[in-house]
């Protein structure tokens, strides 16, 4: 495991995600930039570091939080903080969309299977639905208070949002239509979501200390397992598939300041952090196979795969 310095200390790298670049895009939400990071060839020496370009954007307060490849080879993110959708090339050439409603609090985003992209609106119990050319549609949730959060396309082609406050994960036709599908355990309040490679999702109880599994089955409730982590109080935030059948899934333990793994038998094997405090929180597989997670303190943190 090795940490690698994003931005400074002030800047908050946040999401993570690998783009069609064959780079890792990161957001850092406190510096209202978006950082462009090449991890070192195979074979590199251990004092080599990744090379690291960082883009700011037209707002230094607009807070860039979740980032994801979009359909159009550029990368798409939220700005919680100004209530707009961003979009950046991997030239690193930005724009933004606004969102209709205003102070929505846009999070989660993710591609769809119909060619757009999609987000939640934290503070406005909405998804809506972004083409390309940045037309936006929204679609209220059938209860307020919900605070959708991450989004991920389901095994059964549908987009999953987990619905922090109301303890719940919602599926989202591709009509906008939204399905509650409510969790057993009080006060879960689950934040990150993945599609796993065993076709269930996969998702981190903030509140519970967890991470949770649901089948999605047509036409009705999903069944539900929940895995307690070791720490009651690790406070688990993102979480990724990892590649291959049979990997399991990565997720970053904000209180704990570790890692974990969970196997699709829900086996955990937890990893602390180098730097105390480190405040992980975004998640992914990076373009050369390993884990990458981002580190609000100021770095990204490595983990090689078998």
């Amino acid at each position: 495991m090795r940490e690698f310095p994003v931005g400074g200390t002030a800047a908050g790298p946040y999401g993570v995600t690998t783009g069609p670049d064959g780079a890792l895009w990161v957001t850092l939400v406190h510096s209202g930039e978006i950082a462009r990071v090449v991890p070192p060839p195979p074979g590199a020496g251990a004092g080599d570091a990744p090379r690291v370009d960082v883009f700011p954007l037209d707002s230094r307060t607009c807070g860039p939080t979740v980032i994801t490849p979009g359909p159009d080879g550029a990368l798409w993110f939220t700005r919680f903080q100004d209530h707009r959708i961003g979009r950046i090339t991997t030239r690193g050439t930005a724009e933004s969309f606004p969102l209709p409603t205003p102070d929505s609090g846009p999070y989660g985003i993710a591609a769809g299977p119909d060619g757009a992209l999609w987000c939640t609106g934290m503070n406005t119990d909405r998804i809506a639905r972004i083409t390309v050319e940045g037309e936006v549609t929204e679609f209220p949730l059938p209860m307020s208070g919900a605070y959708p959060s991450a989004l991920a396309v389901g095994p059964d082609g549908a987009l999953w949002c987990t619905l922090n406050q109301a303890n719940a994960l919602g599926r989202v036709s591709p009509a906008g239509e939204v399905t509650v599908h409510p969790l057993p355990t009080p006060g879960a309040a689950p934040v990150g979501l993945t599609c796993g490679t065993d076709g269930a999702l996969w998702f981190a109880e903030i509140g519970a200390g967890a991470v949770g599994r649901l089948v999605p089955r047509e036409g009705g409730q999903g069944a539900v397992t929940e895995f307690p982590l070791p720490d009651h109080a690790a406070r688990p935030h993102a979480i990724v598939a990892a590649p291959g059948a049979g990997a399991g899934c990565w997720f970053t333990e904000w209180g704990g300041n570790r890692l974990g793994h969970i196997s699709p038998e829900g086996g955990i094997t937890e990893f602390p952090l180098p730097t105390p405090s480190s405040e992980p929180h975004g998640i992914a597989v990076g373009p050369d196979g390993a884990v990458w997670a981002a580190l609000e303190a100021g770095a990204l943190v490595r983990v090689p795969l078998p």
